[in-house]
């Protein structure tokens, strides 16, 4: 029993080690994948540190520097933002052409970027970031501005093309021409007719525009939690059904 008994000391150790040397490389605290009891790290320890190497990664995308915040290209930016306020996530750290956070979301280990190539380069950051953290592109999420859709409207893919837009046009490029990862689009409305593109996306939203959109960003925040913790379909399913009218629900 002495010897069976040391087997299992021995692999517990060899496990942990394993493990923290995994967690410690990415840059997330051991304490992220420390919750699983001692006794079952033995049968565990390869799910886990495989689970280690694995975060979310949220990319938001927008222009950097104080002439372009709070304007409409820089939802991106702004969406991260509240992820990162509403879960307690410090996007401060300088990786790859980007600013960056790590932290969880209930036990989930995610990443927050905003990348700070200005939007046309963004695959710069985003490619690297996805090599280096060796993030399957499943667990990669793009969000970004959307002339096409509604003002602050959501839509939630799975994959598809760039759709004119540079920054995910960018990013397709430096994942090898892959599209197929997740992207949030928010809707920033349509220019009007005596307003070009490029001006209207760097305009800033007025007063009523942000309230509207701080709806906006709870209703995606809400999207990521799921999506992290129940899976991509149940947030697609939440995001792209239009929300109830009260009076509907009231019947």
């Amino acid at each position: 029993m002495r010897l069976f008994s040391g087997v299992l000391d021995s692999s517990s150790a060899l496990a942990s080690a394993v493990l923290g040397s995994v967690s410690d490389r990415l840059g997330f605290s051991r304490v992220f994948f420390g919750r699983t009891n001692p006794s079952s790290m033995p049968a565990l320890a390869c799910e886990a540190a495989a689970d280690a190497q694995k975060p979310w990664l949220f990319v938001g995308l927008g222009n950097p520097g104080r002439m372009y915040k709070g304007t409409r290209h820089n939802v991106g930016f702004e969406m991260i933002d509240a992820i990162a306020e509403a879960e307690g996530i410090s996007v401060s750290s300088k990786q790859f052409k980007a600013i960056v956070g790590k932290g969880l979301i209930g036990d989930v280990p995610v990443m927050l970027a905003k990348p700070q190539t200005f939007m046309n380069a963004s695959g710069e950051s985003v490619g690297q970031l996805v090599s280096y953290f060796k993030i399957p592109l499943n667990q990669l999420v793009v969000i970004y501005d959307d002339l096409d859709l509604p003002f602050a409207k959501l839509r939630l893919l799975p994959k598809g093309g760039h759709g004119g837009h540079n920054g995910m046009r960018s990013i397709i490029d430096h994942l090898k021409q892959s599209s197929n990862f997740a992207r949030l689009r928010i809707g920033i409305g349509r220019p009007p007719e005596e307003l070009g593109a490029i001006s209207f996306v760097l305009q800033s939203f007025t007063e009523q525009e942000k309230e509207e959109l701080e709806v906006t960003f709870q209703r995606g925040l809400q999207a990521v939690r799921i999506m992290v913790q129940e899976g991509f379909n149940k947030s697609a399913q939440f995001v792209n059904t239009p929300p109830q009218p009260p009076e509907m629900l009231n019947r």
